[in-house]
């Protein structure tokens, strides 16, 4: 199977929680030209231990239900900062592979 058509799916024991008031903040500095990198806007429990995604990541965790592909998520983060989906493949697979490795993601 190719990468880009597996659909990555959250592990269902992590708690998280999406701090939209947050995000908004962050969506309105992130207009202004602030750096926001390291604003975290998901909050993930993972055996007991707290994590914070930033916005992109944020995004990508919500996205990840079983239902989209990697190449259907990529293609609307390219859509929603306005980029080129080539430039975000490598960053949004570095990720995937990061949450897997974790144990936080798996495909179906």
């Amino acid at each position: 199977m190719d990468y880009f058509t597996q659909r990555p799916l959250r592990n269902s024991d992590i708690v998280w929680r999406r701090e939209q008031r947050k995000e908004e903040r962050v969506l309105r500095a992130l207009e202004e030209g602030e750096a926001v990198d390291e604003q975290g806007t998901v909050l993930l429990v993972v055996s007991g231990t707290m994590h914070q995604l930033n916005l992109v990541g944020g995004m990508i965790w919500c996205l990840c239900d079983g239902t989209r592909t990697v190449d259907e998520i990529t293609a609307q983060l390219a859509d929603e900062f306005s980029v080129s989906r080539d430039e975000l493949e490598s960053d949004v697979r570095e990720f995937f592979d990061e949450l897997q490795q974790r144990g936080w993601l798996s495909y179906v």
